[in-house]
C-alpha cells in the first residue's frame, strides 16, 4: 500500500502588512509626513503606535521602528510623521519614499497615549517635542477628546521654526475639520515653542512650565492641578523625564491602560 503524499505545511502568515503610500509631505529636508492605505480590518485607538518599516536589503530581515499613528481612529488613511536620522538604517531610506511605494506595518497597534489611560479632568495637555507631535494629531481629531475635556492644549517644542510641522493645521486648518472643527475652534489651543531661533514663545517647554510662563501666556493659574489637569507626554527622553518629574511635584500620578491616572507617557519610546 502506497502512503499518501504529505500535504505541504500551511504557509505562515506574515507578521507584517504591506501598505501602499498614498502621499508624502516634506516639511524640511529631514522632516516628512506620509500616509498609507488603511486595511479595512485594521482597528486602533487614537494615540496608539504601530511598527513601521521596510524590507531588509540584500535578503536581510525587515527593519521596523515604532511610529505613532498621526491619523485619528476614524480616518480612512494611516498617517505618520518621521524625521530622518543620519545613518539611520530605516529612516535614511524611508525619507526617500514616494507615493506608490510600499512600506511594512505590524498588525498590532498598542500604546498608553490614549484617553482610556486617563481619569476624568477639565483640561487635557498634549505635550510633545519634535515628531512627538504625531499622537496629538490623532488625539486632537478624535470627538471623544472634546466630549471628555473642556479644553485641549497642544504644546509642541522644536529646535527651529521650520520644524513646526502642522503649525498651520493647528492654528486654522483643524477648524474646518468636518467632524470636530467646531469643537476644536472652541476648545483647542495650540502652543508652540522654539529653542534655537527667535520666537514669540522661546525655549524648552519644561523651562516654561517651571517658570510659570506657559500658564501666564494662557491666562491660567501657575502649575498643574491633580483635580483639573490631565497630561500626555511624547518626544525626547529628556523632556519626558523632566516633565514627568514636574508633574509628580504638582501631585499628578502616572496612569496606564490597566490603571488610569493623571498623566501618561509612552515608555516604548523612552527605553
Amino acid at each position: 500500500m502506497t502512503a499518501a503524499p504529505l500535504s505541504p505545511a500551511p504557509a505562515k502568515a506574515s507578521p507584517h502588512l504591506t501598505l501602499t503610500v498614498t502621499w508624502v509631505k516634506r516639511w524640511t529636508d529631514q522632516l516628512f509626513s506620509f500616509a498609507c492605505e488603511r486595511p479595512e480590518d485594521f482597528r486602533f485607538r487614537s494615540g496608539e503606535f504601530v511598527m513601521i518599516g521596510l524590507p531588509g536589503e540584500d535578503g536581510a530581515k525587515p527593519i521596523l521602528r515604532a511610529y505613532s499613528i498621526a491619523s485619528p481612529c476614524w480616518a480612512e488613511e494611516l498617517e505618520f510623521l518621521s524625521i530622518a536620522v543620519p545613518d539611520g538604517p530605516l529612516t535614511s531610506r524611508l525619507v526617500r519614499i514616494q507615493p506608490g511605494d510600499q512600506v511594512l506595518m505590524g498588525r498590532k497597534p498598542t500604546g498608553t497615549l490614549v484617553l482610556d489611560a486617563l481619569t476624568g479632568g477639565e483640561r487635557l495637555w498634549l505635550i510633545g517635542t519634535g515628531t512627538g507631535l504625531a499622537p496629538w494629531l490623532s488625539v486632537a481629531r478624535d470627538p471623544d477628546t472634546y466630549a471628555r475635556f473642556g479644553r485641549v492644549i497642544v504644546c509642541h517644542t522644536v529646535r527651529n521654526v521650520a520644524d513646526l510641522a502642522y503649525r498651520d493645521f493647528f492654528t486654522a486648518g483643524i477648524h474646518d475639520d468636518p467632524l470636530i472643527g467646531d469643537e476644536a475652534r472652541a476648545q483647542l489651543t495650540y502652543y508652540p515653542t522654539v529653542t534655537r531661533e527667535p520666537f514669540d514663545t522661546p525655549g524648552r517647554i519644561t523651562d516654561r512650565i517651571a517658570s510659570g510662563a506657559l500658564f501666564a501666556d494662557l491666562g491660567l493659574p501657575a502649575g498643574f492641578s491633580p483635580e483639573r489637569d490631565r497630561v500626555m507626554l511624547c518626544g525626547s527622553m529628556a523632556m519626558i523625564k523632566d516633565t514627568a518629574d514636574l508633574l509628580e511635584g504638582f501631585g499628578l500620578k502616572e496612569g496606564s491602560n490597566a490603571e488610569p491616572g493623571d498623566y501618561v507617557l509612552e515608555r516604548a519610546f523612552v527605553g
